[in-house]
This record gives structure tokens, sequence and C-alpha cells, in this order.
């Protein structure tokens, strides 16, 4: 059985229409778009580039010359830095699913649209020669089931890769539970493969989601790393092997719908890498949908929050950090205030100063305003030489975070390590809290 010789499947009744929304009419694909772009936001693992002057214009304006404002359009960053575009639609948001942190749950009132395969072809192929884009980041809902959403999905990568040749980036979300022969097509033609653990936690996915079960999704994870390593034992032996989903795989998890702890969020997030080899998780704020279940939220987690566990899961993934380091018995949640580092240098002032001539490598990463590339340079200059304050200024080491944690050429160092007012030396001012939460969350996805 071939993906391209599956019918496309007709779409499933809307559910709870209200009459304002059957009195609408059919939609044409600019209307889908307008939809289903709408709807691609949740998904974390594409970041916006909020730009916020688009929206702040009056509905009817033309967009004008320099409007950074698209439907679908999504801005997102590549580990080099670069940043790159990419349509950010869904196939449809119909689904079959109740999960009720989700805003296309089957309960949910939100108008309906479905793409025809050909339909996010076209769009795919037309955006990019248009230079708007640089690639497609596809998700859906679950429609009918796993393998009849999966067909999808993985037949309009198909189209492109080798009806149109597209050589563009291809992110597809694989659905858990689909056969694996489609998710060893997907990973044929897609750069990643991402599969949504959803909440951190069982009992949290068996409270608000019964119909996910986390097995299931770890199941669909290691069939990607086992193939993913198949393929790379295969092209080290030699053999011509297509690449399988060669950016690896990522997953999302919904922040702040439960009260699990930053702690429990973190322990999770080892799992998935130690385990299943992902490049990356993606944590999301909840927010609050229309008409939610009551034994959600009212309101959004803080942002700084979704900061916080970025940073934490940064330390987990490049710094040698363990989430019981991290997140201790009797602070289970990451500080709002500081960042993972710095509070937990204040929790372990002991082991401070550290001198930057002489400390080990582990040792040097986990003193604040010390990142890996700067350790890796003070590593190579002090094999030569004594490294005083003004080098590491010259090496743009933040010296206001790190100097009370070090020791340096110069004397007098670590004078203000036992300070009580050291924490609020590093605390943000209020104006600095203020801006954050106006502006939202300055992250950005890795593709």
């Amino acid at each position: 059985m071939t993906v391209a010789s599956l019918p496309v499947l007709s779409a499933p009744p809307q559910p709870h229409p209200t009459p304002a929304l059957q009195a609408k009419g059919p939609l044409d694909v600019r209307g889908k778009l307008a939809i289903l772009a709408d709807a691609a936001k949740y998904d974390a693992s594409c970041a916006s580039s909020g730009a916020k002057g688009a929206r702040d214009r009056k509905k009817n304006s033309d967009p004008g010359l320099g409007s950074t404002e698209s439907m679908g359009i999504c801005h997102s960053y590549t580990p080099d830095g670069r940043c790159v575009s990419l349509l950010k639609i869904l196939l449809t948001n119909y689904c079959i699913y109740d999960c009720q942190y989700c805003v296309n749950r089957i309960t949910s009132d939100v108008r309906r649209a479905r793409f025809k395969i050909d339909e996010v072809v076209s769009l795919t192929l037309e955006f990019y020669k248009r230079n708007y884009i640089e690639g497609l980041f596809l998700s859906s809902g679950i429609i009918g089931s796993p393998d009849d959403t999966m067909i999808e999905l993985t037949e309009v990568a198909r189209r492109l890769r080798e009806d149109h040749q597209f050589r563009g980036y291809i992110h597809l979300k694989t659905i858990p539970e689909c056969s694996e022969e489609l998710l060893e097509q997907a990973g044929r033609y897609a750069d990643r493969l991402s599969i949504n653990v959803e909440l951190p936690t069982e009992t949290d996915l068996k409270k608000l989601a019964p119909e996910k079960r986390t097995p299931q999704i770890e199941a669909a994870m290691a069939e990607v790393k086992a193939r993913r390593d198949a393929n790379r034992a295969d092209r080290r032996r030699g053999f011509k092997a297509s690449p399988f989903a060669p950016a690896g795989q990522s997953t999302q998890m919904i922040v702040g719908a439960t009260d699990t702890p930053d702690r429990d969020i973190l322990r999770t997030s080892t799992r998935l890498y130690q385990r299943h080899d992902l490049r990356r998780v993606y944590y999301s704020a909840y927010s609050p949908i229309p008409h939610a279940d009551a034994r959600l939220p009212g309101q959004s987690p803080p942002l700084v929050r979704e900061h916080r566990l970025y940073q934490a899961d940064w330390l987990l993934r490049f710094y040698g950090f363990e989430a019981e380091e991290i997140t201790p018995d009797d602070a289970p949640d990451l500080d709002l205030e500081l960042d993972p580092k710095t509070a937990w240098a204040l929790r372990h002032r002991g082991l401070f100063p550290v001198g930057v001539n002489t400390a080990p490598r582990e040792m040097l990463l986990r003193v604040p305003g010390l990142g890996v590339r700067s350790v890796d340079r003070i590593l190579k200059i002090r094999r030569f030489r004594a490294l005083r304050l003004a080098d590491l200024k010259r090496l743009r080491v933040p010296l206001k975070k790190a100097r009370p944690f070090l020791l340096t050429a110069d004397p007098g160092g670590g004078k203000h390590l036992d300070s009580e007012s050291l924490r609020e030396r590093f605390a943000p001012k209020p104006t600095q809290r203020l801006l954050f939460d106006a502006a939202g969350s300055a992250l950005t996805g890795e593709v």
C-alpha cells in the first residue's frame, strides 16, 4: 500500500455548530488559511515573530511596505542563529479527541475548516516561490483515526518532495499510534518529526486528555529514535540510505494547565531527552480558551515561568545539571525572580568562589554568567597565562553577575559572596518585570 493510492477522507461533521457559523457558508482557500493558521499558533515548536505593529493597525488597512504580518507565516531560528520563515498551519482543526486544554477539541464550538492536500501543496509552493517562506510546518487535528490523519500529512510531504522536487524544510507532526509504515514514510520526506507529549505526567493526561496515553506517545518517540539510529548505522557502514528525519524529533509540553510543579516537568524532560534522543522539548504556557472545563485555571501562568523552564532545560542539556539540583525538595518550582543557575549558586555559596585559572570545566559551567563558549575560551587562554578581570571583560563575560563567584589573578575576588543583599542585586527591577509581562516571552523555537 502506498500513501498516494489512498483516497482523501471526507471531513467529519462539525461538532456543535452554531447558527452564526453555519451562516457563513463554504470557505475558500484564504478563509481556510485564516482559520487553520490561527489554530496552529498554539504549537510552540515553531514560534511566531509576534510583530505587534501590524496588529495595532486598523483591520481594513492595507498591509503596506514592510509589513511582517501574514497569515500562516512564523519566524523561527536555526541552531546557528539564522532566522527562517515557515508556513505554519493545521491540515484541519476537526478533531475526534476531547482534550480539555485544546481549543480544537470535539466539544469546542470554534469554526472548523479543512484543507485539501492539493491546497496545502499549492500554498507551500506559491509562498516559497515568492520568497515568503523557507519551509512548511504542518500539524493537524485527529480525523477518523491516527492512520487516517497521518496518511494525509505524509501525502502532503510526498507530493512536495516527489512530484514538485521541493527541497525546502518540512516539519511534520506525527500522530501517536499510527502505523510503522506511515511513520517510515513521514521520516523519509520530513526534515523533522515531532510528537507532542502534551502534559507533564500521565496523571495530568488522565485528568484532561483521557483518550491519550503516555506509553503510546513515548512508543512513537522510541520508534522514531530506532529508525534514526538504524539509518545512521547504515550510512556509517557505507550503504546509500535516504536520511530519516535528519533534523531529529521534538515535543511540546503545556505548562500551567495543571498544578504539576516544575520539578516534575523537568524530570519528564530529562527522561525524554535520555530515552528518545530529542532535539528539543518546547514549553508552552497554557492559554485560557472559551467555555473551558472548570478544572482548568482561569488565567495563564506567568510568562516568565515558561522562560525559566527554557533556561533550566538548557542547564540540563549543556551544563551538567540535574533536575533535582535545579528544583530541590524544598523548592519544587523555579524561582521566577532569578535565573535557575544564579538561584542554584546562591543556595550553594559554600562552593564559591572558584578560581577561573584553576577550576575544572564542570565547575566553571556552574558560575552565573559563564556560558559554554566563554568557558571553552577561558580553558584555552589559561594554558598560556593567568586571566584577569580585564580578560573576562574582553570575553564579554557579564562581570556584575559572575564576579562574586570567581577568583582571578586580580586581588580581592569574591568579596560580596556573603552579602545578604546579593539576591537583590541579581533580581530584576520592578520595571523590568513589567516590561517582560507586557512583551511576553522572547524565546523562539528552534526548527
